[in-house]
């Protein structure tokens, strides 16, 4: 299970495996587009996963590229509930996702099981932002 399971309860990891199902893509496959609903997040079990984003003249330009046990997506966290980046599949990817709307509910319901999901979000957000300021200095270095 992802980081994103961590500190769980066994009930808790039980509730939202409900809210879940498997998703296949095959490679090149779009997964979600720039500006466009967020309702899922994705744990990637196999394959990778580019972000991108669009860039006038160029196209869709990959910002950051995601494996096994990354999480992917956490737009849906935040209102008005719409994706930053676009998403691809490089190669076959399998991924659990998880529907964005009942997370809510489940978080709202239970502050505590709200507060653990977006303490680990905030994580991935961070190491997200750690890697791009890496990407950065080595760009203009």
């Amino acid at each position: 299970m992802p980081d994103l399971f961590d500190g769980l309860t066994a009930h808790e990891r039980e509730a939202l495996l409900r809210t879940s199902h498997e998703e296949f893509y095959d490679d090149g496959e779009r997964i979600f587009d720039e500006g466009g609903r967020a309702g899922y997040c994705w744990w990637i079990r196999h394959g990778r996963v580019a972000l991108d984003t669009a860039v006038p003249g160029r196209g869709h330009v990959v910002i950051e590229t995601l494996g096994p046990d990354d999480v992917l997506g956490w737009s849906w966290l935040v209102p008005p509930f719409r994706w930053h980046f676009g998403a691809r599949a490089i190669g076959t990817v399998e991924a659990t996702a998880f529907a964005a709307e009942q997370l809510r509910v489940l978080a709202d319901q239970d502050p505590r099981l709200g507060y653990l999901l977006t303490r680990q979000l905030m994580g991935v957000l961070l190491d997200r932002l750690q890697s791009t300021r890496a990407r950065l200095l080595d760009l203009y270095a």
